[in-house]
């Protein structure tokens, strides 16, 4: 059932086409966005000051959180320790987009390498293509680089394996998700079960221990420990009475759009296997969540279901084939081109489609005003910022956000048009007076939206 269905072609071609394909276009998405000064959010400045701390053997205190604030108190993600190397050799922000792409790239190789073993060479192709571009990977390139971009090429080299019966190997790849992210202990958890039960061997009750154990040290011991507020940060935003008291909160419309959504992606036929709870650990604490960031299928939340959902759409289909009833088999054999025909009426809708008019929705209008902005920050200045410019400033300044109480700075650094300022500030100096009264700061470059003013003087 699992042979290889093209003997003329070597194994890993296709694969490791798809793979270059998806880290390709990717980086092209990742490069125009970058050279439009786009700015989804804080995370990548937060991220390359971690891999900036990281290159120079430091703790990756990230001063975008706060003073002294050690990112490992936040979430738990000592893998990223490895951006590190990587961050020495290049000491760009731009850097962590094409680690993320390249992981990507990876992740849809080793998925479409287990897709055309079960579905032959054209059929899994296009289903690996499917998964690559599927609505929660492309979410999570256009919100920048983030933890779990590790995650889905562990998730899908484990999963991968254990649609081969490879168990060792499974258990292998699975066992570092719990250094990605302190919820995916839970998720490593509920495919130790799985494994278990397939494998009838204890690999998979070894996998779940640790995986629980995991989350319990990480959740109730080490975030607690390095966090300023002496607590885990999210803890809070679960709310379970609230839930028990109101469970029409279950039926948001983002919560069912998610749904409908990865039922979509995959042909519904992942619902067959046994592979789609583990699924549940990470829908639970999004939609329990009070936090309706978390529900939607935007940003980087849902990438992490991508490799679970389209490896249980195979497992699915590979179980169907025995099914006795004979409509379950026949739809087994057209739930793959469900899943492909799927990723083609999204594709309109999602991030890459953008690429089909770059001038319209990657403007560099004002990328000649933001040059000039940063161009007179000097390197190891100490600068004060919105989320604007930050991203560009992080790898060569000591950069804090504006939201926090901070140090004096050297600079200000603003984006009035994009920097996500409340509407009261409406220039740089009414900024410095709001947050540094008593300092005097003069505007030394102002164009475009951007603004930038140096400290002159101090009376603290």
């Amino acid at each position: 059932m699992w042979g290889y269905g093209g003997g003329q072609l070597r194994p890993l071609l296709l694969p490791a086409g798809v793979g270059l394909l998806t880290t390709t276009l990717y980086t092209v998405f990742s490069a125009l966005q970058w050279r439009s000064f786009a700015a989804p959010s804080w995370d990548l400045g937060i991220f390359t000051q971690l891999a900036r701390q990281y290159a120079a053997l430091e703790a990756p205190i990230v001063t975008i959180k706060g003073e002294g604030f050690n990112l490992l108190g936040d979430h738990f993600h000592p893998l990223l320790v490895v951006l590190g190397p990587v961050f020495m050799g290049f000491p760009h922000a731009f850097t962590l987009l094409s680690v993320q792409n390249a992981l990507f790239g990876l992740a849809a190789a080793a998925l479409t390498y287990g897709a055309i073993r079960l579905l032959g060479p054209l059929t899994g192709t296009l289903f690996g293509l499917a998964f690559a571009f599927s609505w929660g990977l492309q979410g999570a390139v256009e919100a920048q680089f983030h933890e779990i971009a590790f995650a889905v090429p562990l998730l899908a080299l484990s999963l991968t394996a254990f649609l081969l019966r490879k168990w060792v190997a499974c258990l292998l790849w699975a066992i570092p998700l719990v250094f990605v992210k302190e919820d995916l202990g839970l998720t490593v958890a509920a495919l130790g079960i799985v494994l278990a039960v397939r494998s009838r061997q204890p690999l998979g009750v070894w996998l779940a221990v640790w995986g629980v154990g995991w989350f319990a040290l990480a959740s109730l011991m080490i975030l607690p420990l390095l966090n300023p507020n002496g607590a885990w940060a999210y803890s809070s935003s679960i709310d379970l009475l609230g839930i028990l008291t109101d469970p029409v909160a279950l039926l948001k419309p983002q919560k069912g759009m998610t749904l409908a959504l990865l039922l979509v992606a995959t042909g519904v036929i992942a619902v067959r296997s046994p592979l789609a709870l583990v699924l549940l650990p990470t829908l639970a604490w999004r939609f329990l969540s009070d936090n309706s960031g978390y529900w939607g299928p935007t940003w980087q939340y849902s990438a992490v279901l991508m490799p679970i959902a389209f490896a249980a759409a195979l497992d699915g289909i590979a179980l169907v084939r025995s099914s006795q009833r004979r409509w379950l088999r026949d739809y087994g054999r057209q739930a793959a081109s469900g899943s492909i025909v799927a990723a083609l009426v999204l594709a309109t809708t999602l991030p890459l489609f953008k690429l089909t008019d770059v001038p319209a929705n990657f403007s560099t209008d004002r990328a000649a005003a933001a040059t000039a902005a940063l161009g007179v920050v000097p390197d190891g200045a100490l600068v004060e910022s919105d989320i604007g410019l930050m991203n560009y400033l992080v790898e060569r300044t000591d950069v804090y956000w504006l939201g926090n109480q901070n140090p004096l700075p050297d600079y200000l650094v603003i984006d009035l048009m994009a920097g996500g300022l409340p509407s009261e500030w409406t220039s740089a100096t009414i900024v410095a007076e709001a947050l540094h009264p008593g300092a005097s700061f003069t505007t030394i470059y102002a164009a475009g939206g951007y603004e930038v003013t140096r400290l002159t003087s101090s009376t603290r």
